[in-house]
């Protein structure tokens, strides 16, 4: 049922809580998996077997990757495939954002435009992705509140699950989202639809992020009153400015619960991640949309993980930064010692333009 009015006393749950299920969209977009999708959909599969080893994975595909799908993830009773249509593969912007209340779960479907629209816009054409939360919901029997007035991806939030919300202003505040909105305005609405008590405004992203910088590519909580940061000592990397900006400010706030946050550096990777020769002759580019060039900067960060039930999913960049990629995972080992941390190759999840974080969304769990 599509409901309309704010979800009273309902509140976003932070991801480290109980899910219910994961959702993913198997990809098959040319323009951001190649004319040949499968090293995409191998390195997806990854992520789908991964998360279905702790809960149900509901996996969206369509006529043209149901075939790659059934075929790549075989052996799970916790995998479903669903037949919806999307442009495609960002379940987290797309997918709805579910809240929770007494035990009840409902959706949200806020209006998506493809980080931008016509001001700065990835693709042309969206319609079936932001037809695609109120698709889903319907067809798994969760209500949906209609948020299509407002323009939000589900990777530009975070929730601590207590109150305290966590965006980047370079995001919430872009012309392409909610131009005619200020930053009030905006946290009221963050606020009433999230059960958000106190929203943190990070003043950036990460470096290159063709998303407007989204929070979940920067920061995120580990727990109640913990972050991790993206991080670089050497002032002359790009990143820099940005993530002291974030520490600056995340050391002069408290949260919804007035505590000062225990901010932990997680790296990211020594050796710029960027798009080689051979890789940009795999893209097929639609008119009208973003285009990628030899060389170009990708916004790889480790920050961009996803916590299952029982693990931390942690992207991987390989190559010339293997030692980086060995740091990650102790660092996040270390933090995170009740979960398994699970290494992830997430090179060809990259190159599509977002990281694990971005292709999972979290169902969270309702009562039994």
């Amino acid at each position: 049922m599509i409901l309309s009015g704010y979800p009273e006393g309902f509140r976003m749950p932070a991801e480290f809580e109980p899910h219910e299920a994961t959702v993913i969209i198997f990809p098959e977009r040319a323009g951001s998996w190649g004319r040949d999708p499968l090293p995409a959909q191998k390195a997806f599969a990854q992520v789908i077997a991964e998360a279905a080893k702790d809960e149900r994975v509901f996996v969206i595909v369509n006529d043209r990757s149901r075939g790659a799908a059934a075929s790549l993830l075989k052996g799970s009773d916790n995998i479903t495939l669903i037949d919806i249509e999307s442009d495609d593969a960002w379940a987290r912007d797309i997918a709805p954002t579910f809240v929770k209340k007494d035990g009840i779960v409902r959706g949200i479907d806020w209006r998506f435009n493809a980080w931008g629209g016509e001001v700065d816009g990835l693709y042309v054409n969206w319609e079936r992705d932001n037809a695609l939360a109120s698709e889903l919901c319907g067809l798994l029997g969760y209500d949906c509140f209609d948020a299509q007035h407002f323009t939000l991806e589900g990777g530009s939030v975070h929730s601590d699950g207590e109150g305290t919300l966590m965006v980047t202003e370079s995001c919430l505040l872009s012309k392409g989202r909610n131009p005619d909105m200020t930053k009030e305005q905006i946290e009221r609405e963050l606020c009433r639809y999230l059960g958000g008590e106190k929203v943190l405004w990070l003043p950036r992203g990460i470096y290159n992020d063709e998303t407007n910088e989204h929070v979940d590519n920067v920061a995120a909580f580990l727990r109640p009153g913990e972050v991790v940061l993206a991080w670089t000592d050497s002032p002359v990397n790009r990143q820099y400015p940005l993530s002291k900006a974030c520490l600056d400010y995340l050391e002069s706030v408290t949260d919804a619960r007035g505590r000062k946050l225990k901010i932990r550096k997680l790296p990211i990777p020594d050796i710029t991640v960027r798009v080689t020769e051979e890789e940009l002759a795999r893209y097929e580019f639609e008119e009208g949309e973003d285009v990628r060039e030899v060389g170009e900067q990708l916004a790889a960060s480790y920050v961009n993980f996803y916590f299952t039930n029982g693990a931390v999913l942690l992207p991987q960049f390989g190559g010339e930064n293997k030692l980086s990629d060995m740091q990650a995972l102790m660092l996040m080992q270390a933090w995170c010692p009740d979960r398994r941390v699970v290494p992830i190759d997430a090179r060809e999840i990259i190159l599509g333009g977002g990281n694990i974080h971005c292709i999972t969304q979290q169902i969270p769990k309702g009562a039994v």
